[in-house]
């Protein structure tokens, strides 16, 4: 028992070594020349457009559809637990519909934070 764990030790700690000197032969050290906070503005500017466009016609409804569907689900299990236990908690549907009320107008400032 003990020669065949031995025998499985070896063998991990020999996987172990040849993927670790694979990767350090594969590894390309990569130095940053010239204005890197230039070419990440340059990149912005040009896919702004792009990227405003699918996140405010794509993201955020979806986003907002999702917020709707659990705070209108949360408020049916509230409705029902108050109906079985005579307890109505709001803190659920209240922080589902803050969320909802931040998504839903979060396209109007979100771009001038950015």
């Amino acid at each position: 028992m003990k020669v065949k764990l031995k025998n499985k030790a070896k063998r991990i700690f020999a996987c172990a070594a040849v993927m670790i000197g694979i990767a350090a032969l594969t590894a390309v050290p990569v130095f940053a020349s010239g204005n890197v906070a230039n070419a990440i503005e340059g990149t912005w500017n040009a896919a702004q457009s792009q990227i405003k466009a699918v996140v405010n016609n794509v993201v955020f409804p979806v986003i907002d559809m999702i917020l709707a569907i659990l705070f209108f689900v949360k408020l049916a299990t509230v409705y029902m637990e108050y109906r079985k236990h005579g307890q109505f908690e709001i803190t659920g549907p209240a922080i589902l519909f803050a969320c909802l009320i931040f998504s839903l107008t979060a396209p109007m400032y979100i771009w001038s934070i950015l």
